[in-house]
């Protein structure tokens, strides 16, 4: 089966052909968004694998059928870029990443409190800016305090 990767990243392209190397797809990636336009780059392809920013309308749809599509699979867990009414009536079937990784979401809940108390961003900027006053960067102490991430998910 022949597939058209879009909007792939170089980290994309590696984790999908070590991936890929157990099943034997012919991977096409493709570093460009999909769109009305770059469909036509689907043609003998069975599958799309998209992404949050790759158009997912009617219109595209619709030249992905004529160029052979039948599956569209999403590398992400959202599906609103997706029309999945018009998927359904053109025969086309639409797969997604069930969910992500519990664990890492909330490291990186972690990571963005810890930034914006100690505001690391801001930090980050003025350095690069060769300002280094301290004024404004003051955060709090975080030991001693709970602090929790819910997952309104599950």
């Amino acid at each position: 089966m022949k597939l058209a990767v879009y909007s792939t990243k170089q980290y994309d392209k590696k984790y999908l052909q070590q991936v890929n190397e157990s099943f034997g797809f012919e991977l096409e990636f493709f570093d460009f968004l999909l769109t009305e336009k770059t469909a036509k780059t689907a043609n003998g392809c069975e599958a799309v694998c998209i992404f949050v920013n790759d158009d997912g309308s009617r219109p595209v749809l619709e030249e992905l059928k004529k160029h052979g599509v039948k599956y569209i699979a999403l590398r992400c867990a959202g599906f609103n870029n997706v029309d999945l009414d018009a998927a359904k009536e053109l025969g086309l079937k639409v797969v997604r990443v069930p969910a992500y990784d519990p664990e890492a979401v909330a490291e990186h809940a972690i990571g963005m409190m810890m930034t914006l108390n100690r505001r690391i961003h801001r930090a980050y900027q003025r350095t690069r800016d060769a300002n280094f006053s301290l004024e404004g960067l003051t955060g709090f102490t975080m030991y001693g305090k709970t602090a929790g991430v819910i997952d309104r998910y599950r």
